[in-house]
């Protein structure tokens, strides 16, 4: 039986989300880790080399201009999680209004992005990917003060990975990330507010 985005939408208020194997792989999976990966949203880091080529611009940050094509750049790697049942999903989310996509365009083309879910105060970071050196890193930054502007509290990296340590994401047991979720899920939260000034932490000049 395929999925609906209501189920989908269920399942990540209580806090499970699902993958795949791989592309090809028909079946899906609820994942619903021990130990849960989040960004705290005030401690992004942002190093001075990033911070360099934010101040340098020459790109565009922009969202929902293509949600879908930022799926299947996501997808576009020798292991992925986002068969086409996945695929179709997080569509279906994006046309309803609870998935959208951070977009990364120099030019006009798509060279970085990130995706996820939200309900209520809750981002649920699903997947990002890079065309050109710090593509994805881009995305998350513009991404996290859209964040802050817009009144969330939580940003579920579902796992830890050193790449994302890296930037500031730190993991928490299961059921602090549930009381965190909860009370996320009660907030009036609103993607579209624009960020204005960064609301993130630099190092150095």
């Amino acid at each position: 039986m395929r999925l609906s985005p209501e189920l989908l939408l269920r399942a990540y208020a209580m806090g499970i989300f699902p993958m795949a194997e791989g592309r090809d792989d028909p079946e899906i999976h609820w994942i619903d880790p021990r130990r849960r990966g989040i960004f705290p949203l005030d401690q992004f880091h942002i190093s001075r080399s990033l911070a360099r080529r934010i101040r340098r611009g020459g790109y565009e940050a922009v969202v929902n201009e293509d949600f879908r094509e930022t799926v299947r750049a996501c997808a576009a790697r020798e292991e992925t999680w986002i068969n086409e049942e996945i695929f179709d999903l997080y569509g279906q989310l994006h046309d309803m209004g609870f998935a959208h996509s951070q977009e990364i365009r120099i030019n006009g083309d798509l060279v970085g992005g990130v995706y996820g879910v939200v309900l209520g105060g809750a981002f649920f970071g699903e997947s990002m990917f890079s065309r050109v050196t710090d593509g994805s890193k881009l995305a998350l930054a513009h991404l996290m003060a859209r964040l802050r502007a817009g009144g969330f509290t939580l940003f579920d990296t579902q796992f830890l990975t050193p790449h994302l340590a890296s930037l500031g994401a730190i993991e928490i047991p299961r059921t602090d990330y549930r009381k965190r979720l909860a009370a996320a899920l009660e907030v009036e939260a609103d993607f579209f507010r624009s960020p204005g000034e960064w609301p993130v932490r630099r190092d150095g000049p």
